[in-house]
């Protein structure tokens, strides 16, 4: 009887888990093919294969399951773990590189690339969308790079607001090159060329808000 009490819970934890991740990914590709606001609970649980009850207790209604596709894939923007501290000009400079390149590789990922396309086509009928795109993603990687400029200015490494050093840093890094992936006139960058795109951004900022020699 123990053994039986034990192993059932197990079987339900492993049959709850890929549920959840169908609604998901049914979620995602319907929002993808239909838009969010077209999209019903009801076709993404035939999707899914599961009952509009499951689709509820497992993940919740349109929004959350909007919210947690973009949050998956939003994970991938944080700030990268064992970052130098920018207290001298290498390390600055190094700092920048690989939050830069991580920034450019993940952001142009092809399912990245569609959130934005989703949340561009849906901004007047579901505008929710954006706002979650903004908070869940957008914004917690300015909010690093905020951060970094601030450690940055505070060791004596940069001369200039935050914010604003961590905007013209993204504008160095992206350049068109965003448009042009939204509008599919761009290709992928390769790692050679993101690799390029992050020294570039990085020298091109210290240049600017490097504090004079006195």
């Amino acid at each position: 009887m123990t053994a039986k009490t034990t192993a059932k819970p197990g079987r339900e934890e492993a049959d709850e888990t890929p549920a959840r991740q169908r609604i998901l990914d049914a979620a995602f590709s319907a929002f993808m093919e239909r838009g969010f606001a077209e999209t019903s609970t009801l076709e993404i649980a035939t999707r899914a294969r599961v009952s509009k009850r499951e689709l509820y207790a497992l993940v919740g209604s349109k929004q959350e399951m909007l919210a947690a596709c973009i949050g998956e894939r939003a994970q991938r923007l944080r700030m990268p773990a064992g970052l130098p501290e920018p207290k001298d000009r290498e390390t600055l400079v190094r700092a920048l590189e690989t939050l830069g390149t991580q920034l450019l590789r993940e952001i142009s990922d092809p399912t990245v690339i569609a959130v934005f396309r989703l949340a561009i086509a849906e901004a007047v009928r579901a505008p929710e969308v954006a706002r979650a795109l903004n908070s869940l993603g957008a914004e917690p990687s300015r909010a690093a790079l905020r951060e970094m400029m601030s450690r940055a200015r505070s060791a004596g490494q940069l001369n200039g607001d935050p914010a604003e050093m961590a905007e013209h840093f993204i504008g160095l890094l992206w350049g068109t090159l965003m448009t042009g992936l939204l509008l599919r006139t761009a290709e992928r960058p390769t790692p050679r060329e993101i690799a390029r795109r992050a020294g570039e951004a990085a020298a091109g900022l210290l240049q600017l808000y490097t504090k004079p020699a006195l």
